[in-house]
């Protein structure tokens, strides 16, 4: 598949092992971010049966329905993984699945960020006497830490990262030294040369 890279941490794997690995740290941040979902959604959906609800506008309706909808949707994205690979597998299609669980994780994170920011506007609009203006900076400001928390350190670990050297794609050691030569090409065989072959002797000089 042309996979086999071992990156610059020098991991020892198959390319089928690599695959393994990727989906295994997968499935764990999905049930990382969909922990943060889950609350999110049970919130929302709980709000629409209290006292205070029918008492909201226009405008702070329309954005819990929104919010809402982000939430549906962000829990319909991170859990794709779980479906693609229930549906594909056996199939040897497992770089497929990787490839497409990734996206729809990263998808799922970004709609899970217009989520939260859309939530934190909405009960600080209607629960605090703070006014639209304070709300909004605030919402602001909250919604700005988390993406630089979320892409900032990712960002730059990228940039420090170089590229896996032809060794490391190999699945070798950086500090392997290469051997020249054919592999049996040892002391005493015939590739190598006769076992008396020093410097001065007659075997040596001979072309």
């Amino acid at each position: 598949m042309g996979i086999a890279r071992t990156g610059p941490g020098r991991r020892r794997e198959t390319p089928q092992q690599r695959l393994d690995r990727l989906w295994g740290e997968l499935l764990r941040e999905v049930r990382v971010a969909l922990a943060g979902v889950q609350l999110l959604f049970v919130f929302l959906l709980a709000v629409a049966f209290t006292p205070l609800f029918p008492r909201l506008g226009e405008s702070d309706k329309l954005m819990y329905v929104v919010c809402l909808l982000l939430g549906a949707a962000a829990t319909g994205l991170l859990t794709a993984p779980v479906s693609i690979h229930r549906v594909v597998t056996g199939r040897g299609m497992k770089y497929e699945a990787v490839k497409w669980a990734s996206r729809f994780t990263i998808a799922g994170l970004a709609i899970l960020l217009c989520m939260v920011a859309l939530g934190l506007l909405l009960v600080l609009r209607t629960v605090t006497a703070l006014s639209d203006r304070t709300a909004l900076i605030l919402d602001v400001t909250v919604v700005g830490g988390l993406t630089l928390c979320w892409l900032v350190p990712a960002v730059l670990m990228r940039r420090g990262s170089g590229p896996a050297s032809a060794a490391e794609q190999r699945g070798q050691d950086a500090s392997e030294t290469p051997r020249h030569g054919p592999p049996d090409a040892r002391p005493g065989s015939e590739k190598y040369g006769p076992r008396d072959a020093r410097p001065g002797s007659e075997e040596y000089r001979r072309p």
